[in-house]
């Protein structure tokens, strides 16, 4: 193969980036890097601090919005804890599953049995097809028996997990003699309400404890924004760039990884571009983008019918001369776009509870309010967002792109009264 160090075609150095890892979505920094989160690092760490001394850890539910540090500080606390673990002499091994990839028992089995056996002296072959997951589990078993005194589990997005199982096989092994290994299990979820779809034995067996982390404030994100400046190279990012940024992100969402998305957006358009620098225009531009793909990701999991919510909230804004919306008038809107996408509503109150997990993730927000002896109490209901970035993010499934574009619902104009009137001409 040709040398390419001297190829025209491919530049030496890269005119914007120095450190593009900085800047990886999964790149866990290190403890210098960390901020705003100290507390939380204390609280993993007291949870599964145990597994450092030779002892069981306590299992642990972290809860909490998109970016505010769950996966980050887990991996940071669970790693530290490995090496502690191994200064006194006990063998401990970290593993992490992304449960929106491997949303299945087996799936999940197949990669923790496979990661289990990296850099171990185990000799039995893991097909990676073809076997159930029993018997995953028993190489996972004969794996911690041979080779580890205990693991720390991370089960990111727990939630998309097919069913919850495994939770009860990772805690109850030890007690049902599969090993004498102790197991930590850290399970991630964005949705709080997770603990109420779990069966009362699996429950019971988990016996986990519960954080919950909050978003990160302006005044965080700009240091965070500032830990990653070296990701650039020198005078790339123009003055008030990383203060633009961490703005954005604060008044949007609190999402650290939003910010760094959009701090790595800005400066690929600005090599695209041709530009010497990263202006706050390519923040602004990164900041579009970098919202519409964070609706799609909080979107992705949901049903039809939460992204219908979505849009019917978003079109009655567009349309409307209202920034708020009750859930009724939300959900006569979604019945009208049913019937556009073919698609058989849900009842009101199932409605309800899908705009409800959309406030928890902070697509939405909803307010109670009192209407008066005559009307009583209702929700009023505001995007958080633009509702362009919803249309768009809500398009971009494919069972739905044929509702209207941002472009059509604007032409409209204020809805004229009558369910639907402003939406009748895209029947």
């Amino acid at each position: 193969m040709a040398d390419q160090a001297g190829d025209p075609l491919f530049q030496s150095q890269d005119p914007i980036f120095d450190r593009k890892e900085l800047l990886h979505v999964g790149h866990v920094p290190d403890e210098d890097r960390i901020v705003g989160r100290d507390d939380e690092i204390e609280s993993v760490a007291a949870e599964i601090g145990a597994i450092t001394r030779g002892d069981p850890p306590n299992n642990v539910m972290i809860y909490g919005k998109t970016g505010t540090g769950k996966s980050l500080i887990s991996r940071h606390v669970a790693t530290r804890a490995r090496n502690a673990a191994q200064g006194n002499g006990i063998d401990c091994g970290v593993l992490y599953v992304d449960c929106s990839e491997a949303n299945t028992e087996t799936r999940t089995t197949r990669q923790l049995a496979l990661s289990l056996k990296d850099g171990t002296d185990y000799r039995e072959n893991i097909p990676v097809r073809g076997v159930g997951t029993m018997e995953y589990y028993q190489h996972i078993w004969a794996i911690l028996e041979d080779c580890f005194d205990a693991v720390v589990v991370i089960l990111d997005e727990i939630d998309k997990l097919d069913n919850s199982n495994i939770l009860m096989q990772l805690s109850r092994a030890r007690e049902a003699r599969k090993t004498d290994a102790y197991i930590g299990v850290i399970g991630i979820s964005n949705k709080v309400k997770y603990r109420e779809t779990l069966d009362e034995r699996i429950d019971s067996s988990f016996g986990h404890r519960e954080l919950f982390f909050h978003p990160y404030d302006a005044s965080q994100l700009r240091e965070i924004m500032r830990n990653r400046e070296d990701a650039f190279q020198p005078d790339v990012l123009a003055d008030g760039t990383i203060e633009l940024c961490a703005a954005l992100a604060a008044k949007k969402h609190g999402d650290a990884r939003k910010a760094i998305e959009i701090l790595k957006e800005a400066g690929e358009l600005a090599r695209r571009t041709g530009s010497e620098i990263v202006s706050e225009d390519h923040i602004k531009q990164a900041q579009e983008v970098a919202e519409i793909n964070r609706i799609e990701e909080l979107t992705s999991g949901a049903t039809v019918h939460a992204k219908l919510a979505l849009y019917a909230l978003a079109s009655h804004i567009i349309t409307g001369e209202r920034e708020t919306y009750k859930t009724r008038e939300i959900y006569e809107r979604y019945v009208g776009i049913c019937d556009l996408v073919a698609t058989d509503p849900i009842t009101e109150n199932g409605l309800y509870r899908q705009l409800k997990e959309q406030a928890f993730l902070g697509v939405i927000e909803s307010e109670k309010t009192g209407g008066g002896r005559s009307q009583g109490s209702y929700l009023l209901h505001r995007l958080v967002t633009d509702p362009k970035h919803i249309v768009k993010a809500v398009r971009r499934d494919a069972s739905l792109e044929e509702l209207p574009t941002y472009d059509r619902l604007a032409e409209t104009g204020p809805a004229t009264g009558g369910r639907d009137t402003d939406l009748s001409s895209f029947d």
